[in-house]
């Protein structure tokens, strides 16, 4: 038994269906205590705020970034987002015209968003993202190799991009939706973890479904678990369909009962999302923002 396939059997997460839906029905309930303008400006400034799109260009994404530069001055008392997240392409554009401190530069590489191009293509993408300036990687794990149990070449992947961003953030995609089962999430989140993962992240948003609480539990799970056997904090990402306050006050509610308050930090959780910026707007402000 290779070091991967001893990791996943000695994982003890629990995923069957009644479990996991139990306990995330518990949060639920729970996640309207958790409501209060703090709380939604904690998630506001866990937005990696993004930009997806066919028709993204240097003068879109330079607008776009502008408009997160403009957020200092609109809205003083409040804490900007986390970070910019664009294609790997934009990196330059964004470090170029980002103003504000403290606003990280996130992209999405290595064939993004299906992972289906070669392990060298995905390294040099990695690596000419990180010399335009960003400091944080979005990457998907290659479901290919995991369909086919191949956790070697899975594995030895993305310890390679990895080591190619080095201290850049590298923020693993399960893709979720393409997963399906808890158990197939649960070893997809052990295998990112062992492969040196700095955030696992639930999903891309682009072609399968994007996060749900359940998916989450489980990763939350796996997290907590690693972080007991080997002392190591890794990141949460729920991304793809989080669009409104209250969607995201579960995720909340979710980390805070499953990892504790000391992954409330923007090094240990972030939110994807290009929407549900103006929806936390609104419920800090308590007026109908449509500010992004």
């Amino acid at each position: 038994m290779d070091r991967y396939q001893e990791a996943l059997a000695s994982s003890r997460v629990p995923v069957s269906p009644e479990a996991v839906r139990g306990e995330v029905a518990k949060i639920v309930e729970k996640a309207g205590e958790y409501a209060s303008p703090e709380v939604y400006q904690f998630l506001f400034s866990s937005i990696d705020l993004t930009t997806l799109s066919t028709t993204d260009s240097q003068s879109s994404v330079a607008r776009f970034t502008q408009r997160v530069n403009d957020f200092d001055n609109d809205y003083p008392q409040y804490k900007n987002v986390a970070a910019i997240c664009v294609y790997s392409n934009f990196a330059e554009v964004v470090r170029t015209n980002l103003d504000v401190p403290g606003v990280d530069i996130a992209v999405v590489a290595g064939g993004f968003p299906s992972s289906q191009t070669f392990t060298s293509v995905k390294v040099a993408d990695c690596a000419l993202s990180v010399a335009g300036g960003a400091t944080e990687v979005d990457v998907v794990m290659n479901l290919g190799y995991f369909f086919d149990e191949n956790y070697e070449d899975l594995c030895d992947e993305l310890i390679e991009l990895k080591q190619t961003v080095k201290d850049a953030h590298l923020k693993v995609i399960l893709e979720t939706g393409a997963l399906k089962s808890y158990e197939n999430i649960k070893k997809a989140s052990v295998l990112a973890m062992y492969s040196d993962a700095d955030f696992i992240k639930t999903s891309t948003g682009k072609i399968y479904d994007g996060a749900t609480l359940d998916a989450a539990w489980v990763m939350c799970q796996c997290i907590k678990e690693y972080y007991d056997k080997t002392g190591r904090k890794v990141g949460f990402k729920p991304a793809g369909g989080v669009r409104t306050a209250e969607e995201a006050l579960c995720y909340y509610a979710l980390v805070k009962e499953v990892l504790g308050d000391e992954w409330l930090t923007h090094d240990l959780f972030r939110i994807g999302a290009s929407s549900l910026a103006n929806s936390l707007l609104s419920a800090m402000t308590g007026e109908d923002e449509k500010y992004f």
